[in-house]
């Protein structure tokens, strides 16, 4: 028989061993903060404050407008500079894009002739480089279609496509980079909270010490679901609240407690995979290769990093058994696009089943341990 006191006491005695634990403390913070923080913002293909100088030398209507067209965030307002001052702001890196606009360039266009326009990139900033080449491109090209189609008859197309952007309308990497590292993080931390107190408790002896007190394997298994549970979901909480919503700025569309709830299903999942782990690895060196060796096709093959759409179709299916796959689906449908319970209690119910298999293992295998060593 299950005994709440006992739950209760042992849980919180994994609270204190925790926190006099400096090294994981430094860890858990860390991961919920300057982690997330580093995701978000250290993403060099990302357009952002990009310097910008443009040599004007047409002067005309045309090309105002397309100096006005870049603007905050993705590029700073352009610098208007000569010729002359091209190349040593360039070679002293003052721009990383430079754009020479020849003369009679507006009437070239009116005339039906095809003008060239000068774009001069800094290569050695090889991501933006490639990236916002691209974007200034398409900048151009639709500042030029718009101001020829006011200015002279041009046949259009019957059908025209009107694009929308949902959820992410400037296209910010930094709002889906910290959101997912939350959820990379809360998957990693629980395994390794978990599994480690159980290593950590055959390390010091202290196991032998709860072999001889009337506690029960799933008293002791369950004391450290939860203690886990507890510390990784009120971490992920405080991130959401004082990292990605008060520092980085980046809104949460949907509700924070239903979020907190699918985090809770996947801890409890992934905390009993920790902990059957550690009952296979003998040693804290072991159980680290061992979490090494899960962790990353849980990471890479889960939706977080790659869509699942594009993975073969035996991965898709393989790693439906995984729960955070379903938490990753969970998580992204209510932080990115508002979902309510409605919307996710599919990934809901799959990581509570996957759970409750992992739990059952982990136990059977905790109380066979227990047993070789009594």
């Amino acid at each position: 028989m299950l005994r709440a006191g006992n739950v209760w006491h042992l849980g919180i005695k994994e609270l204190w061993s925790l926190a006099r634990n400096p090294m994981m403390l430094v860890l858990i913070v860390f991961m919920f903060t300057a982690q997330i923080y580093i995701a978000a913002t250290a993403m060099p293909e990302t357009l952002h404050d990009v310097p910008v100088a443009v040599i004007d030398e047409d002067s005309s209507q045309l090309s105002e407008r397309i100096i006005s067209a870049f603007y905050p965030p993705q590029f700073k307002f352009p610098e208007l500079i000569s010729l002359a001052e091209a190349d040593r702001g360039m070679d002293i890196g003052n721009y990383t894009f430079v754009l020479d606009i020849p003369p009679n360039f507006q009437r070239d266009t009116i005339a039906g002739k095809s003008p060239a326009i000068q774009l001069n990139v800094d290569a050695t900033r090889m991501t933006q480089a490639f990236t916002g080449s691209g974007y200034i491109n398409q900048m151009i090209a639709d500042e030029v279609a718009e101001f020829t189609r006011r200015r002279r008859r041009v046949e259009e197309a019957g059908i025209g496509m009107a694009l929308r952007m949902c959820f992410n309308p400037n296209l910010e990497h930094s709002w889906f980079g910290a959101l997912s590292e939350i959820i990379n993080n809360l998957t990693m931390l629980s395994i390794i909270l978990a599994g480690a107190a159980l290593i950590r408790e055959r390390e010091h002896g202290t196991i032998e010490h709860l072999l001889v007190m009337p506690v029960t394997p799933a008293e002791i298994m369950l004391s450290k679901v939860w203690a886990t549970g507890l510390i990784v979901v009120v971490c992920a909480a405080a991130a959401l609240e004082l990292v990605v919503q008060g520092l980085l700025h980046i809104p949460v569309q949907g509700s924070l407690m239903l979020f907190l709830a699918a985090a809770a299903l996947c801890v409890f999942a992934t905390a009993s995979l920790g902990i059957f782990m550690a009952t296979v690895a003998r040693t804290m060196p072991q159980f680290a290769m061992l979490t090494l060796l899960v962790l990353l096709p849980l990471e890479l093959l889960s939706g977080t990093m790659t869509p699942r759409e594009s993975m073969p179709l035996f991965v898709r299916y393989a790693m439906l058994a995984a729960p955070n796959t379903h938490f990753v689906s969970a998580g992204q449908a209510i932080l990115f696009r508002g979902a309510g319970i409605d919307g996710v209690w599919p990934d809901l119910l799959a990581m509570a089943v996957i759970g409750v298999i992992f739990f059952c293992i982990a136990l059977n295998r905790l109380r066979k341990t227990i047993g070789l060593m009594a």
